[in-house]
């Protein structure tokens, strides 16, 4: 190590790597630690179950990943990046056989959706036009000058992105528009009769048109590691398995981000965050938790529609109701008895993830924050009834609750995989009310997580604006 750095990341996440990049771009020298074996914080890839079967243990499927106006500018497809898009971005079967479609085409996917399909193609068309500039302008604090220079784009995003996913749903009749609009608002863990809950539907469904739903060639981890790689090439260090509990414990340096949630952040930084930004820190918000499996399979899930199995991401929960009595559920503290399942198959359509004629699931459902219910049976019980016979094919089951998800990775609090309730009021505000919420009132201090704008996903965008923040600052 060097004997002082202008910057030390502590996290070694999509966000914290992305933060070290612009850093060392702009020439300045980073220490990343990390305190896991290996890099990737929610973005790694593991043999959770059997050998050679390659599940992702967190994040799997990336449109954010892919439209990220910072991964954009890097030559991450130098350094092993590949993105995989499979035939349909997103499959809801239905209880009688049939089953909702998002394809990456927008007319094409309104075409399948019967007297809904105009309806569905006024409601996405605009924001899956708008995607390039909504993701380069919108997706952080919130802006004016942003709203000045494209106001057309703010009025299309901000009116739809401000109603409950439920209100929006009144526009569709069949159960096929209502359901794949209610999935996808689902990913908000918020109830669907909330506040922005439809912001989440709407922004997920046009990101499926404008840029597909793809998952990484090999395994999610290839992001953290093609990132890590081209740090390497910049100049910038990485140190793993370095545990940081106090300051003291870092190299000298001017600079420190943190790709942490709050109460982390005030574990470490101890007396230097006080008063009321200090205790905004102490009350933020975290959201519920998830139940996570991942399974080893002896061949592809026998989805009842074979259509489904063209998806890499499947929706299971049968009507538009359900969805919504699940996700109320565990926003009032309780575990659904039909929970809502998001699920992957990556191995379909990458074939180092599982031996030959082999297949790995990803699957998981929501629950409330720090629950210690066991959802194993539920969301098997889900997949089942979409795909009779599917029990018969599996090898092994590996479970993550929401209390073993924060013990494997601090950063996701009682399970919350999203670094914090995303809510209305917590949205824009994360983590703190501030005109730069990725500094702090210590000059030296900055938070670059997925607890800062625009919150969870894999994008690196939190990172970036973070390191343009101290790049401002004290490392101007």
């Amino acid at each position: 190590m060097a004997d002082r750095y202008d910057a030390i990341v502590v996290g070694a996440g999509p966000n914290g790597l992305a933060a070290a990049i612009t850093l060392s771009r702009a020439g300045r020298s980073v220490l990343v630690v990390e305190a896991r074996s290996t890099i990737g914080g929610g973005s790694r890839t593991a043999e959770l179950t059997l050998p050679a079967f390659h599940h992702d243990v967190c994040s799997a499927i990336h449109p954010l990943g892919r439209a990220s106006p910072v991964f954009g500018e890097l030559p991450l497809a130098r350094h092993g990046l590949a993105w995989i898009e499979p035939p349909v971005q997103l499959a809801h079967p239905l209880d009688d056989g049939a089953a909702a479609f998002v394809l990456r085409d927008l007319d094409a996917t309104a075409s399948t959706l019967g007297s809904d399909g105009r309806a569905y193609a006024r409601l996405l068309g605009p924001v899956a036009r708008d995607w390039e500039v909504i993701t380069r302008r919108f997706l952080g604090p919130i802006d004016p000058l942003a709203g000045l220079r494209h106001p057309g784009v703010a009025l299309r995003l901000g009116w739809r992105s401000i109603q409950p996913a439920r209100r929006l749903a009144r526009r569709f009749r069949t159960d096929a528009a209502r359901v794949l609009l209610a999935g996808a608002s689902a990913h908000s863990m918020l109830p669907l009769d909330a506040l922005a809950s439809g912001a989440f539907g709407v922004s997920l469904l046009a990101s499926a048109h404008a840029v597909g739903w793809p998952m990484p060639a090999g395994g999610s981890q290839a992001i953290p590691d093609a990132l890590a790689a081209h740090l390497a090439h910049l100049g910038g260090e990485i140190r793993t398995g370095l545990e940081i509990r106090s300051l003291n414990e870092l190299p000298p340096h001017r600079a420190i981000l943190f790709d942490l949630t709050p109460r982390q952040v005030l574990a470490i930084a101890g007396g230097r965050l006080r008063g009321a930004y200090a205790a905004q820190l102490r009350r933020y918000r975290y959201g519920p938790g998830s139940f996570k499996l991942d399974i080893a399979l002896d061949g592809p899930v026998p989805w009842r529609n074979p259509r489904v199995g063209e998806a890499g991401t499947v929706h299971l929960s049968g009507r538009f109701e359900e969805i919504v009595a699940s996700e109320r559920a565990v926003s009032r503290g309780r575990v659904p008895e039909r929970p809502f399942v998001l699920l992957a198959q990556q191995s379909r359509f990458d074939a180092s993830r599982a031996p030959e004629g082999k297949h790995t699931v990803w699957a998981y459902c929501h629950v409330p924050n720090g629950s210690p219910a066991d959802m194993t049976e539920p969301i098997l019980a889900q997949v089942e009834r979409f795909a009779p016979g599917f029990r018969e094919r599996i090898l092994q089951v590996h479970a993550m609750g929401a209390r073993e998800l924060e013990a494997y990775n601090p950063n996701y609090v009682g399970g919350d995989i999203n670094g914090g309730l995303q809510s209305l009021t917590q949205f824009f505000t994360r983590p703190a009310v501030r005109l730069d919420p990725y500094s702090t009132p210590d000059p030296g201090l900055f938070i670059c997580s997925s607890s800062t704008p625009p919150g969870g996903g894999v994008h690196g965008i939190c990172g970036w604006r973070a390191a343009r923040s101290a790049l401002r600052g004290v490392l101007r």
